[in-house]
């Protein structure tokens, strides 16, 4: 199993990857907010008749490391296409709903106007596997959000992507890319003796 908990002297995500990502925070704190809201009889499940065949809630499976990186390599792939194209209909309509409802294909070519701009080919992620700056975590039982990079030269591959289990797959929920030059980590210097 791949150990999640490395550290890379990657900074905080630009301004421009936030924004890709603003909808999927500002979702969950909208359904947060509606949820309290509600007077507590609501919010409670009602109770299953007995003799009924109504199925559990269906877990969604925690993505195992070759599949955490399909994931994230097929996502790269299809934003490559899509910038490469100027069509993000296929990004989008591959995506989870709450994706789609915030992200028409107008809206997704303005917020990757910048990596478009900078012409960096995308499927040279393929070459390599990621590096996690943390561990993935679950922001809702179906959302999970996963951080790292691509260590490619001259410019590493940043990436902060949020995918939603929906319709027995996990789905992009939210997304940011940015090429980004990395320092080489700093060395301690030997004590003096």
């Amino acid at each position: 199993m791949k150990d999640f908990s490395t550290t890379s002297p990657i900074g905080t995500l630009a301004r421009g990857g936030a924004l890709a990502l603003a909808a999927l925070f500002l979702s969950s704190a909208a359904t947060a907010a509606a949820q309290q809201q509600q007077p507590a009889a609501q919010q409670q499940a009602a109770p299953v008749p007995q003799g009924t065949n109504v199925p559990p809630p269906a877990a969604a499976p925690v993505p195992g490391e070759m599949d955490l990186a399909r994931l994230i390599w097929s996502t790269m792939v299809t934003i490559d296409n899509a910038n490469g194209s100027g069509n993000y209909t296929v990004l989008r309509d591959s995506s989870a709903t709450g994706f789609q409802i915030a992200n028409d294909p107008a809206r997704l070519a303005q917020i990757f106007a910048g990596l478009r701009a900078s012409r960096i080919d995308l499927t040279t992620t393929l070459l390599t596997a990621p590096s996690y700056t943390a561990a993935p975590q679950l922001l809702r039982p179906d959302v999970f959000q996963v951080q790292g990079y691509f260590p490619l030269r001259p410019r590493a591959v940043v990436f902060d992507m949020a995918f939603q289990w929906q319709n027995g797959q996990w789905r992009l929920f939210g997304v940011s890319v940015e090429p980004r030059v990395i320092a080489p980590p700093q060395q301690q210097a030997a004590p003096a003796e």
